[in-house]
């Protein structure tokens, strides 16, 4: 019998628990994912002494579970961090940002020894971009950005959400993104965006991926 997607995602997640390291500092990310992640360390609380959160929702279920979850600016360097992709591509480049927390989620991303992405088989993908691309924008540069977007070639669409920076997001769908790391740093040059859901400068350096036959392990050369 085919293994649900669900089940493929606690399996990954419970591979994961493998590269938490005592005593350090643990970088937790946000979506379904990883919230069996966050039930699969739950019995390991007593070694991990702290973790920072990429969004509201993470720290509500880490603290629930009786976790000391600290903010950013009070730690210096995070040991690992595990969070998932909506997509990620053979060099490790990935779109996030599916569930609105990409901002902060590239945050502990760029201060993480090691970020250990754990994902079911559905989200590997050749080229990216059959996911839409998430842009967090200022509300008051939504429409400039939207232009811009769409000169790409992409059907922009403004989601009906607000992050927890208080910015909008546009959804951008349509694109083959055959080159990320220039597209995330053209996206980010433009007035307005607080973050483009290209995570291709600071890709993953682990890979747990979800399969029928078992979590495969894919590290980056």
């Amino acid at each position: 019998m085919a293994l649900t997607q669900n089940e493929l995602k606690r399996a990954v997640a419970e591979a994961a628990t493998a590269y938490v390291k005592e005593g350090e500092i643990l970088g937790v990310g946000t979506g379904s994912t990883v919230d069996f992640f966050i039930d699969a360390i739950a019995p390991m609380r007593d070694k991990i002494p702290a973790c920072v959160s990429s969004s509201e929702r993470s720290t509500k279920k880490l603290e629930g579970l009786g976790f000391k979850v600290l903010d950013m600016n009070e730690v210096e360097e995070i040991g690992v961090y595990v969070d998932g992709a909506d997509e990620i591509d053979g060099s490790f480049a990935m779109i996030k940002g599916g569930g609105g927390a990409l901002t902060r989620e590239k945050i502990v991303a760029s201060v993480s020894k090691r970020f250990v992405c754990i994902a079911d088989a559905s989200k590997k993908v050749e080229v990216l971009g059959r996911f839409p691309l998430p842009v967090e924008v200022i509300p008051m540069a939504a429409r400039a950005v939207r232009r811009r977007l769409e000169a790409l070639g992409a059907t922009v669409t403004l989601r009906d959400f607000v992050t927890d920076n208080g910015c909008h997001i546009l959804d951008a769908a349509g694109l083959q993104i055959k080159d990320p790391e220039a597209l995330e740093a053209e996206i980010n040059s433009w007035p307005g965006v607080v973050t483009v859901g290209l995570f291709a400068a600071r890709g993953a350096d682990v890979l747990l991926l979800g399969t029928e036959e078992g979590v495969k392990t894919f590290e980056k050369p």
